[in-house]
This record gives structure tokens, C-alpha cells and sequence, in this order.
């Protein structure tokens, strides 16, 4: 009896919890789907952005740097 290779696709329900964190984020950082970790911390420039915004004060420049942070690309 002979054998062939077959592919296929299946659909299958799984429970996240399943899976280690550290394998989960390796699996984002092989699709590239993981933020950018750049040098400004995005927490910190949502706090500067919203003060700026409260005072009335220009916040384009750290808003670049958040999506910058965030999405890797100025937008």
C-alpha cells in the first residue's frame, strides 16, 4: 500500500489559556504583528498628550511618536 501527502484544512475550537504567553508572542513576532518597541513608552505619551489637550497646548508631536510607537510608521 502506497502513501500520498494529503493537505487540508480544519477548523478546530482550542482555549487560548492553553498556550504559554512567551509562544504566543513568539508566534506575533514571526507574522510581524507585534507593536514596535521604540524608545518612548506609550502609556507615558497618552499622559503627555491628554495634559497638552487639558492646557491647550499642541500635542501633534507626541502624538506622531505614539502612533510611531504603536503602529511602527508615522501616519
Amino acid at each position: 500500500m502506497g502513501y500520498k501527502t494529503i493537505y487540508t484544512e480544519v477548523e478546530v475550537d482550542i482555549e487560548m489559556s492553553d498556550f504559554e504567553t512567551e509562544d504566543l508572542i513568539d508566534e506575533l513576532e514571526s507574522r510581524g504583528a507585534l507593536p514596535v518597541e521604540g524608545q518612548y513608552n506609550a502609556k507615558e505619551l497618552v499622559e503627555q498628550i491628554y495634559n497638552h489637550r487639558q492646557r491647550g497646548r499642541d500635542y501633534q508631536r507626541e502624538l506622531e511618536q505614539l502612533f510611531y510607537s504603536v503602529l511602527g510608521r508615522i501616519v
